[in-house]
């Protein structure tokens, strides 16, 4: 099991009482390196992503305003939620590289699997816009890499986060060779996904105050017998645990079993169809104490 990050990714800061904070990615390594699986995860340092790499799903213009805007000191907003400090675009070059290198190593080993632990996160990240805390869309990456560079045909997104991966939707409305399967709390935040109806897009929204059992039931009806006819050759997790009953964000009712119940099932699926490969990338997750016990059940899965 690979676990990917970078200090970089703890220097970006939105500002004092941002939920999206730097504590977020200590929570997680603190967990992880205390837990008995401790020794059968390798860690790793996440490389800087290309322009060229980031030019696959964001468009040109876009990338190289958030290069040429990038401080020197002080912190500017790219969106009312997004905000960058001297230290975001290298972050945020870091999330993105995380991911490319993990499809590297997932893809041509077909023995390991990878947590990337970055931040920013990635999935609200539109091909022309940052929003919702995310500046570019680190998933949609990995999974572009993945179907251009090697060469595989059919790559599968399941989005767990309690927000609806919008971005990673708008930038593969348009091509079938990657299925999302994204829940999410509705209405809420990006109030975006309820009324998409493509084969290779499989929204599931759910109502406020939703519990274990009841989302356990929707994904069995819904997410699991797509992901299965797809036969995905890669399967990759948009991996936010915001959906904890815990979260101050949201409100549905999960807890750390229901992250280690899906993400069990979604391996069975790479069992049979993707030898295996799966790679897991951090999205939200704003309770530093539920996100390190359910991040830690999803690895735990994975390892």
């Amino acid at each position: 099991m690979l676990f990917i990050s970078h200090p970089d990714c703890e220097l970006h800061d939105m500002g004092t009482g941002h939920p999206e904070s730097p504590l977020r990615i200590d929570a997680i390594s603190k967990a992880v390196k205390a837990s008995a699986n401790n020794d059968k995860i390798t860690f790793l340092e996440a490389p800087l992503v290309s322009k060229d790499h980031l030019y696959r799903v964001h468009d040109k213009d876009y990338v190289d305003m958030v290069f040429e805007n990038a401080p020197d000191e002080g912190i500017i907003r790219l969106d009312p939620d997004t905000s960058m400090n001297p230290h975001s675009l290298n972050a945020a070059r870091r999330a993105a590289g995380a991911v490319i290198h993990a499809v590297d190593l997932v893809v041509a080993t077909s023995s390991e699997r990878a947590f990337c632990c970055v931040r920013p996160p990635g999935h609200h990240a539109e091909r022309d816009r940052a929003m919702g805390f995310c500046i570019f869309n680190n998933i949609a990456m990995g999974a572009a890499h993945a179907l251009s560079t090697h060469g595989l045909s059919r790559v599968a997104i399941v989005d767990f986060d309690v927000h609806h991966g919008n971005g990673t939707e708008d930038i593969f409305q348009d091509n079938p060779a990657v299925m999302l399967c994204s829940s999410f709390q509705h209405p809420f935040y990006p109030n975006s996904g309820a009324a998409t109806e493509l084969e290779h897009i499989i929204n599931l929204p759910l109502p406020a105050g939703t519990d274990g059992h009841a989302y356990r039931n929707a994904v069995e009806m819904k997410f699991l017998p797509a992901l299965d006819a797809f036969k995905p050759e890669l399967i990759m997790f948009s991996a936010g645990f915001d959906a904890h009953k815990d979260d101050p964000l949201a409100g549905l009712m999960l807890d750390e079993e229901d992250y280690r119940w899906i993400t069990e099932k979604v391996i069975q699926i790479a069992d049979k169809s993707a030898d295996g490969r799966i790679i897991s990338v951090l999205e939200g997750g704003y309770d530093l104490d539920a996100l390190g016990k359910s991040a830690l059940a999803h690895l735990e899965a994975m390892t």
